[in-house]
């Protein structure tokens, strides 16, 4: 017998582990995502532009998304255990190049590498740590952990605005990337002593270098193309550039893949719909990630807020996801996962049209924005588990590792293009002041007038945010069979 089946036949799942896993999700979703909302105070400190911190925002999703499903193919063959304490140890290297980010010209090449180094982390710990959960839990048990898990996902970042608005302005934003030093430390030391974990695979295995560059280079080209459009110039030489190597090297990518032996994404997982619209949905639910930086950079730009008084606004969001993560997983095992997936998207479709009045008086929006925040938890905590279960669920066992990548490689990637449009549409619209007076026509703007330039884009770029919810309920509907009972 292959010693990965014996370890998982000897060793039971125990919460020491999952909990120490969970300080890995957590050091990414809520210490690496607070610069969600103390974006500005890092730029004002460091002298970065919006732009270039939009970027940095931007980054650690996408080298997330990038090689998350590399990580989970690695994670299969070579032990599930050793690619998610790699993962620690990068999020320990990130967590400090960012701590240490000089002001002056070394600012943005250290904030940006120890950004991507936070990726990278998270490219390790969530595939791996997934497959790790299929292996040492079953039934109703590996719900359970799962939901665990997804609290320390989805909480972390329902937290992760109000954790940093707090810190950055009673210790500096320094001090969380100090602190998740001392949590991925901590969650090291939780998983020690657990058994290493593998796929029971044969054959050889060669590294998918063509595959993995493409995609790189398709990712990043249209990353940079999304974020820096609006500077560069869409029709310039250099957008079009960055357009015609996203293409090129898309189709590339697709080739390399459609006929390798041993790609690194294997299109045939979407042969079952079920998975198939889990992670579709999930890209799309994770683009709405742009709704925070938007609306947090909406009050802070145009209503003079601080980071602490905006995160403040998200309290309702870390209090509602954490409370009904558990709802969602009983709503997955009484109605299956097609139905709590459409009500989540749902809810946090409502929850992004209540932050999206920015022509209210900044008295009236904060209740509106209090009331949304806490609905956007809701409808997140209703989606994650069911979701999630439902990938997890109609993975093959060999291919638990890169399967969980591709689910959540859809999460990572959804966020960075989520918050890099989001981000951009606001940037640009915001600094336009004559563009959008087309709104003045249509809405009525009370209370000050000197910010309607920020508000105004704030309403688009939010409106956008709304569209993918829209569509993330179009591809459940179609693909997500109707069942009332979920998959053990």
């Amino acid at each position: 017998m292959n010693p990965s089946v014996q370890s998982k036949v000897a060793y039971k799942g125990n919460d020491r582990l999952l909990f120490g896993i969970i300080m890995g999700v957590i050091a990414f979703w809520l210490f690496a995502q607070t610069t969600l909302n103390i974006a500005p105070d890092m730029g004002r400190d460091l002298g970065m532009d919006a732009s270039t911190m939009n970027v940095a925002v931007a980054i650690t999703s996408l080298f997330s998304g990038i090689f998350i499903v590399v990580m989970g193919g690695l994670a299969d063959r070579i032990g599930r255990l050793k690619i998610t304490r790699i993962g620690f140890y990068l999020s320990i290297a990130g967590s400090l190049l960012v701590a240490i980010t000089p002001q002056g010209q070394l600012a943005a090449p250290v904030m940006l590498l120890g950004r991507a180094l936070q990726g990278l982390s998270a490219a390790c710990i969530m595939p791996a740590s997934l497959a790790l959960v299929k292996a040492f839990w079953e039934g109703s048990e590996r719900q359970r952990a799962i939901s665990m898990w997804s609290i320390g996902s989805w909480g972390g970042s329902g937290l992760c605005a109000l954790f940093g608005g707090l810190m950055s302005q009673h210790f500096g934003w320094r001090s969380i990337f100090w602190v998740a030093i001392a949590v991925s430390v901590l969650g090291l030391w939780m998983m020690h002593g657990a058994p290493e974990n593998r796929a029971d695979t044969k054959g050889g295995y060669s590294f998918d270098l063509s595959g993995v560059l493409a995609f790189m280079v398709t990712m990043v080209a249209l990353q940079v193309l999304v974020t820096q459009g609006n500077k560069l110039g869409w029709t310039s030489p250099v957008g079009l550039g960055l357009l015609a190597v996203t293409v090129v090297f898309g189709w590339l990518f697709f080739r390399f893949e459609d006929k390798a032996p041993n790609a690194f994404f294997d299109f045939s997982l979407f042969k079952n719909a079920t998975y198939t619209g889990a992670t579709i949905s999930n890209f799309l639910v994770n683009g709405t990630a742009g709704t925070l930086i938007v609306s947090l950079q909406l009050v802070q730009i145009g209503g003079g807020m601080n980071a602490q008084q905006a995160g403040f606004l998200t309290l309702g969001y870390a209090i509602a996801i954490i409370a009904f993560i558990r709802v969602g997983e009983k709503l997955l095992q009484h109605f299956g996962p097609r139905k709590p997936m459409v009500w989540g998207c749902l809810i946090t479709g409502l929850a992004i049209l209540l932050v999206s009045p920015a022509n209210l008086l900044l008295s009236d929006y904060k209740i509106l924005a209090s009331v949304g925040y806490a609905l956007f938890g809701v409808g997140l905590a209703f989606y994650a588990t069911p979701s999630t279960d439902a990938a997890l669920s109609n993975l093959p066992a060999a291919q638990a590792g890169s399967g969980s990548g591709i689910y959540k490689m859809a999460s990572s990637l959804g966020a960075a293009f989520g918050v890099a449009i989001s981000a951009a549409l606001f940037t640009a619209l915001s600094g336009d002041r004559a563009g959008m007076h087309w709104l003045e026509g249509v809405i009525t703007f009370s209370g000050r007038q000197d910010n309607l330039a920020v508000r105004e884009a704030a309403i688009v770029a939010l409106g956008f945010n709304v569209l993918m919810v829209v569509m993330a309920i179009v591809s459940i509907m179609l693909t997500v069979p109707k069942g009332t009972k979920a998959q053990a």
